[in-house]
């Protein structure tokens, strides 16, 4: 038998294709990527803007894993933004607006230049797999690839769906071909199948807005940028808008309802709550006279402009009437109408959290496929994929993070264990230990597995190890360093910097701390000394939790006796027959409740156990006496 022609397929070159191929191949693996068109590799089908809260934090997770989001939007932003600067640590997070087709174009590039990795034009129509293993795919234009694994990182193209108005046709996105074959054929491999809807807002001429009816948003005077890796300092380029929406624009959209695919039953499939259409803004917050939007620029040479919170599938000439009532747009033109798009996703408990599908070997599934929306938490999973499917072809353990050690853990975790009934966003509310997952640690914590798996070069990891010894020598100085309150009690400044008016630049100007922190370093120092007592509390409840995980549920037991337990979470612990409560907890179908219910279940039954071991060996004792 000839050996494969690649050991890893990836079927997509969005944000989680670009990763996972991007991975494989700098561990060693010989990967082709294949897409639709080579000319659209990480298009930005929405808001080229990365970043934002928890999305920031991810993307932070990315770089230090030794993945490329962190260092393309820092090679191709042109508005940098620190959101919630004034407020906590565990809070802040970056974003930055991006050139939409620099982006693009700069992933191209680094791709086409990265050993091992192939680039191929094609359409898959099928996976081809043998004995419950997959070992290949075919393409529309007949080309039979074999490979050791395949990623499937689709994102809105299975079976695509684009509605504006009540005009619908199959697209992946705005005038690129859907991929009808490879969902159907999904179908067939017995995947659970079900309809998402998402959304993206019109594209304006920026030459034909009334610029000086809005309020400029600029980017921040010192822009903080999103790789660790990154050398050279990033700037601002654009400025950024911000708008409302009004009632005769309310008016206009209430008339036209009826136009809408969301409220003539022709989109099924179900939208993200928290990116809501224009459309369910007015019906479902109809108590608010208005609504905000941003005018955000695509890019340096072009004129076009994103009207961020606007997505509608509401007919073109309704979105003109939209516009109208809105002083300094009631000129502007279209240039790219919004519409609304219908997809196939999975289930996501089909997986595991390795993100290899339970159903077949070696098949591994990353990104809008999953039910998740935004670039960054595909771009998450696709790194986690590409680098669990090197692993595996190696023969080593998979590389799994724990939701107390990264977001990246807490939303694979949630995509297996919860499963999704809309397109999944990651909130910093979604992480128990956010005080500890912050933006300014992501290296520190993250950094040296990503040195250990050969994505972070030895520089790279020498240049972290030197930060770290920085801010441990300033957490040295605070703590020998005095000074006296305004009560005249004298404090050390390491206790003095937990109060909460004090900042960490006044505290080391006091004790004239010789050496220089980066902005960066001194955020991570506050944060650290103002969460301490917190993140004290938090590690004794991550190691009594990793306890837990390690109670092991006895062979044989009678899981029918515990209380709480569905039909559904009895039948699927029978099928996976778990060894440890953690094992358990990534079963699909076991809600919280449920495991803690197993939980004290199991414990009272080691106790039980326990008990009349003792009682046999007292009644051997006394008969031997």
């Amino acid at each position: 038998m000839r050996p494969p022609d690649h050991d890893v397929i990836v079927i997509g070159a969005g944000h989680a294709g670009c990763e996972a191929a991007a991975a494989t191949s700098a561990m060693g693996l010989r990967t082709c990527l294949i897409t639709i068109n080579l000319e659209t590799i990480a298009q930005m089908s929405c808001n080229p803007a990365i970043g934002g809260l928890a999305k920031g934090h991810l993307v932070r997770e990315i770089d230090a894993l030794g993945g490329l989001m962190g260092l393309l939007a820092d090679e191709t932003g042109i508005q940098f933004r620190l959101l919630n600067r004034s407020r906590g640590g565990a809070v802040q997070a970056p974003r930055a607006q991006c050139d939409k087709a620099g982006y693009r174009l700069a992933m191209k590039r680094r791709l086409e230049h990265v050993p091992g990795l192939s680039l191929y034009q094609g359409i898959v129509s099928e996976i081809v797999v043998r004995s419950g293993t997959v070992c290949g795919v075919r393409t529309l234009d007949g080309a039979a690839i074999s490979s050791r694994a395949v990623i499937v990182a689709t994102g809105t193209f299975l079976n695509g769906l684009i509605h504006i108005g009540l005009h619908s046709y199959p697209a992946g996105r705005a005038n690129e071909p859907p991929s009808h074959e490879l969902g159907e054929d999904l179908r067939k491999l017995g995947f659970r199948i079900f309809r998402l809807k998402t959304g993206t807002p019109m594209r304006l001429d920026g030459t034909t807005i009334d610029w000086g009816a809005f309020l400029s948003q600029p980017g921040d005077e010192a822009p903080v940028p999103f790789s660790f890796r990154t050398r050279k300092a990033v700037e601002n380029k654009v400025l950024c808008h911000v708008g409302h929406t009004n009632a005769r624009t309310h008016d206009v959209i209430r008339a036209n309802l009826n136009k809408s695919p969301l409220y003539s039953g022709m989109i099924t499939g179900i939208g993200p709550r928290y990116c809501p259409s224009i459309e369910d803004k007015v019906v479902k917050f109809s108590h608010h006279s208005r609504h905000q939007f941003f005018l955000e620029p695509e890019g340096l040479e072009t004129t076009e402009v994103y009207v961020n919170g606007m997505s509608s599938s509401l007919p073109l000439e309704v979105q003109k009437k939209m516009l109208e009532t809105i002083p300094g747009l009631d000129r502007a033109k279209i240039v790219r109408p919004a519409y609304g798009i219908e997809y196939d996703a999975v289930s996501p408990t089909e997986l595991l959290p390795s993100l290899e599908t339970r159903r077949i070997g070696n098949l591994y599934l990353a990104g809008q496929i999953n039910g998740t929306s935004g670039y960054e938490e595909a771009a998450a999973q696709g790194l986690m994929a590409g680098i669990n499917v090197a692993l595996k072809i190696r023969k080593n353990k998979p590389f799994i993070l724990r939701r107390d050690q990264a977001y990246i853990g807490v939303l694979i975790d949630d995509l297996i264990t919860k499963g999704v009934e809309e397109p999944y966003r990651l909130f910093t509310s979604r992480a128990e230990y956010r005080l500890n997952l912050r933006i300014d640690n992501a290296d520190r914590r993250l950094m040296a597995f990503g040195r250990e798996l050969g994505l972070i070069s030895g520089e790279e990891y020498q240049e972290q190890e030197a930060k770290q010894k920085r801010i441990q020598a300033a957490m040295v100085f605070l703590g020998q360093g005095k000074v006296k309150d305004k009560k005249g009690d004298t404090l050390t400044l390491l206790k003095y910097l937990k109060k909460p008016e004090i900042r960490i630049q006044d505290v080391l100007e006091y004790g004239k701390f010789s050496n220089s922190l980066s902005d960066e370093e001194m955020r991570a120092i506050e944060s650290d000394v103002k969460y301490e007592g917190y993140l004290k509390r938090q590690k004794k409840e991550i190691s009594k939790l990793r306890r837990a995980d390690r109670m092991k549920i006895p062979t044989g037991l009678d899981l029918k006796k515990v209380s709480g337990l569905t039909r559904e979470a009895l039948e699927n612990l029978g099928k996976y027959k778990p060894g440890t409560i953690g094992e358990a907890k990534k079963i699909p179908g076991l809600t919280p409740a449920a495991l803690f219910n197993l939980s004290v279940f199991v414990e009272a039954e080691r106790r039980r156990r326990t008990a009349g071991a003792k009682n046999v060996s007292r009644e051997t004792l006394t008969k031997n006496e």
